[in-house]
């Protein structure tokens, strides 16, 4: 993972920002081949529930004002972590799981996620650390906590 070159701002998103926010979730998850057809066949995996930005649970990454991922958590679950696929691996991910970290922490909560197997360093990089299998409607998956 590289460091960012510019300053990254995070910062609750904004009602308004939900067909944003959704479309660049669809980039981020439409990038990775092995999970295209599934996704495709369940377009409602993709969408982004107003309440969770109602709630304040939905914080985005900004670099000079223009938004470059976003995390949504759901009380002390990481529901998603979505980046612009063309900023992958600059550590925007890495700074939205700890703007997640501390939000779930003021709200009470430790950190959890249901992570894709393939994600599991990523995620052991950022302080998690694996609680055991899970089984999620599109397949395995990880329980992590930090």
């Amino acid at each position: 993972m590289s460091k960012l070159a510019e300053p990254l701002t995070i910062r609750p998103a904004c009602a308004y920002e939900r067909d944003e926010l959704e479309d660049l979730q669809r980039r981020a998850s439409l990038a990775l081949p092995e999970y295209r057809a599934m996704l495709e066949a369940h377009p409602d995996a993709l969408d982004l529930p107003a309440e969770q930005i109602e709630d304040g649970g939905v914080l985005v990454a900004e670099i000079d004002g223009q938004m470059a991922g976003f995390a949504a958590l759901v009380d002390g679950d990481l529901d998603g972590l979505f980046v612009e696929p063309k900023l992958w691996r600059q550590g925007i991910g890495a700074a939205l799981v700890e703007a997640a970290a501390h939000e779930a922490r003021r709200r009470g909560y430790t950190l959890t996620v249901t992570a894709n197997p393939g994600a599991r360093r990523f995620y052991e990089n950022c302080g998690f650390m694996f609680e055991g299998d899970a089984e999620t409607r599109f397949g395995p998956a990880l329980r992590m906590s930090r």
